[in-house]
Parts: structure tokens; C-alpha cells; sequence
């Protein structure tokens, strides 16, 4: 959550960033591998081979406190239950005050979270949707794959491993319907993907999220599921103003920062001197949020082991099948290696820094749904690096290239 996106970091040309997908329609959007490697010689390496060969394994890759997430959530989520079992007004405390229906602690961490990963988002790209149809294309394919296929994906395994579950139920959909807008940047960047392609589509997605995430749960919750919910009529009303606030305020706030400061400072400066200092509070905001979370739920949480391994199992699925139907649906369709990776990765991953946030405003911090949605990232994140090698060793088992490869 705090890693660099090195294959712009390092490229040091003042307009890094801005998107150079392409615009020869018939070569799929190939991208030169500079922007991948930050290097400036086009030319292909002396054997002949476009493999990213100076980037590093994956996992060596991600910065220390990447490499460790899952363990930070662990002991966040020991330590929420801890306070709230042997401190009883740790909880009622937590809840004091409120914003947007949210206890102010919780909000704080809610916001603190989202900020910096929305600083990541290239915002700039959008107006490569005007320059070529082959980027249409995959706009179309991300679309299909993101906002339909995906959620109700998600929605399906919900009632397949939870049919006697509507909490964690629920709140394993609202996880389906949040695309991932930060973390699919550096799967990306870490398996030699088309990195402007993925520019475009976080950005593309990042407007979607705002439109389409109180409809679309309202509809596999309420229609698809037909759920009653625990919010009853109030559900479109309060995923709709927690969207807004806790995604369109720190939206907002990163696109002027983002545009300002890449406008003041360049690509490679920004990367270095903003977005590594401010990208870690994003995992602060995110480990502090789940101690307030589990710490309010008190001594219930002890009782919800076995919720937590039953969430479990349909996320795990979920990712081990969406990424590799993708990409052999991509690769089978003749599409090049890295628009294939990146559209594989952007389909698996799911923005549970804002699914939390939902969930947290709709359901309250106390909702199994909350708790659903919190499972999130100690899954997502070791499945997503081990996809990584994945799709890296089926690139050279299939010989897997560019469209306009030889």
C-alpha cells in the first residue's frame, strides 16, 4: 500500500506518467518496455527477449510494510480484541461523536486511509479514452469484467459459502462491487503490465466508483440477493453518502494535490519526495481503523472466529478464478502480455479500503457486514503476489508476447 510505482518513479522525463499508450490501433496499445523499466533506450535487449530483466522478484519488490501486511492486520485485529476484552469502555468511547452517521475515530481512519492511495491515481490519463479504439476496446472489456462479471461473481459465491449468513453475506458484496483503484497499480507495476493502459482504467473506475457503487449494491443486495438488510430502505441512501464522502472527499483532495504538485514538482519527484512519506499513512489509516473496529466490538469478536474462516474461503476462490478466466480469456483472444495482465489484475483486485468504509457507515462497526469487509485485504494481498508469479511464469511457458512481436 506504500509502494512506488517504480516504472514511473524512475523514468526521468518531465511529462513521466501521462499516459503513452499507442496509438497504432493494430498493435493492441503496445507500450515500449522504458516506461516499464524507467529506461530510456527503446532497444530490445541483446537477446532479443522484452522481459522486464532488471526488475526484481515480486515480493522483493513491495516495500517492508507490504511484505508484512498480513501480519499487520493479524496483530491489529489481536490487538482491537485485547483492548476491547479487557478495557470494556474502550468501545462505548470509540463510538462518541459522529460524522456521517460514523463514530468520529473511525471516520478519521476511514479518511486518512483512502487519501493517499487516490494520490496514486493518474488522473491525467483520462483523456487518452479519446485517442484510439483499440483503448475503447479494453475500456469496454474492463467494463463488462469489472461492473458485471466481477460482482455478481461475488455475489454468487456469497450464497454458495454463506447461504445461512445475510451479514457476511452482504458484506462480502459490497467488497465485490469496490474495483480496486490503488493496489492494482503496483500488481502492474510488479508483473511487467501495461502500466498506462492500468492509469487509464483506475482513473476510468475511480469516476465509475462514485456513480455506480450505491446502485449496483443496492441491486445485488436488495433485487439479486433480496436481502431485507439491516438497513432496510435506507440502504441506497446510506451507501450513496458514505460514497461520497469517504471516496469523494479524499478524491477530490488527491486529484488537486496530485495535479499541483506533479505540475510544481515532476513525475520522478513526486514519486519520491511525496507519494513514498504520504502512501504509508494510507496502512496506518487502515491498521488503526481495524484495531477501532475490533476493539468496539469488545468481547464479541472472540466469538466470530469462525466468521472470519468461513469469509475466507469465498474470497479465496473468487481471486483463483476471476484472474486466470481473464487472462486466458485475454491471452485466447490474441491480446498482447501486458494489457492481459493488467486487465487480469484489475478484475481480481477490489478496493477493500473503501468497501470498510461503506460498510462501516451502513451497518455500523459492530456488523458482521464490517467484519466481512475487513477479511478483505488479509487475503487479498498474499494471493495477489503469488498471481503475480504466476502470470510472470505463464508469460515465458506460453511464449506469451506483444501482437506485433515476431
Amino acid at each position: 500500500m506504500d509502494t512506488v510505482e517504480y516504472g514511473v518513479a524512475n523514468d526521468p522525463r518531465p511529462d513521466a506518467g501521462v499516459g503513452r499508450v499507442n496509438t497504432n490501433e493494430h498493435d493492441g496499445g503496445k507500450q515500449n518496455a522504458d516506461i516499464e523499466l524507467g529506461k530510456m533506450n527503446t532497444a530490445p535487449p541483446p537477446n532479443g527477449n522484452d522481459d522486464e530483466v532488471t526488475a526484481p522478484p515480486p515480493f522483493k519488490a513491495l516495500s517492508f510494510l507490504d511484505k508484512l501486511l498480513v501480519l499487520w492486520i493479524i496483530i491489529s485485529m489481536a490487538i482491537g480484541i485485547i483492548l476491547g476484552n479487557l478495557v470494556p469502555s474502550v468501545g462505548p468511547a470509540l463510538q462518541k461523536g459522529t460524522f456521517v452517521g460514523v463514530s468520529g475515530p473511525i471516520a478519521a481512519g476511514l479518511l486518512v486511509m483512502m487519501y493517499p492511495i487516490l494520490c496514486k491515481v493518474r488522473y491525467e490519463t483520462l483523456h487518452l479514452l479519446f485517442r484510439t479504439k483499440a483503448l475503447w476496446v479494453q475500456i469496454g472489456i474492463s467494463f463488462v469484467l469489472n461492473w458485471i462479471i466481477a460482482p455478481l461473481f461475488m455475489t454468487a459465491l456469497a450464497w454458495a459459502f454463506l447461504p445461512d449468513r445475510q451479514d457476511l453475506r452482504d458484506g462480502l458484496i459490497f467488497v465485490g462491487v469496490a474495483r480496486c483503484i490503488a493496489m492494482v497499480l503496483i500488481w502492474t507495476d510488479l508483473a511487467g503490465g501495461d502500466a498506462d493502459y492500468c492509469a487509464v482504467l483506475v482513473a476510468f473506475n475511480s469516476i465509475l466508483q462514485i456513480v455506480l457503487f450505491a446502485p449496483m449494491a443496492l441491486f445485488l443486495v436488495k433485487v439479486v440477493s433480496d436481502d431485507p438488510g439491516e438497513a432496510g430502505n435506507d440502504l441506497y441512501r446510506d451507501a450513496a453518502t458514505s460514497v461520497a464522502v469517504f471516496l469523494g472527499i479524499p478524491l477530490a483532495a488527491a486529484v488537486i494535490t496530485r495535479v499541483s504538485l506533479r505540475y510544481l514538482l515532476g513525475e520522478y519527484k513526486y514519486q519520491h519526495y511525496f507519494i513514498r512519506y504520504v502512501a504509508p499513512f494510507s496502512l496506518i489509516g487502515l491498521l488503526y481503523t481495524i484495531i477501532v473496529l475490533f476493539a468496539s466490538q469488545g468481547a464479541h469478536v472472540v466469538d466470530q472466529i469462525t466468521s472470519v474462516l468461513r469469509v475466507c474461503a469465498p474470497l479465496v476462490v473468487y481471486f483463483l478464478v476471476i484472474f486466470p478466466l481473464t487472462a486466458f480469456m485475454m491471452w485466447r483472444s490474441g491480446f498482447g502480455y501486458k494489457v492481459s495482465a493488467t486487465q487480469s489484475f484489475t478484475a481480481a483486485s477490489n478496493n477493500f479500503e473503501l468497501a470498510i468504509a461503506v460498510v462501516v457507515a451502513t451497518y455500523g462497526p459492530g456488523s458482521e457486514q464490517a467484519l466481512a469487509a475487513t477479511v478483505g485485504p488479509l487475503i487479498e494481498v498474499p494471493v495477489l503476489v503469488g498471481l503475480v508469479y504466476v502470470i510472470r511464469w505463464f508469460k515465458h511457458r506460453w511464449g506469451w508476447k506483444e501482437p506485433n512481436t515476431e
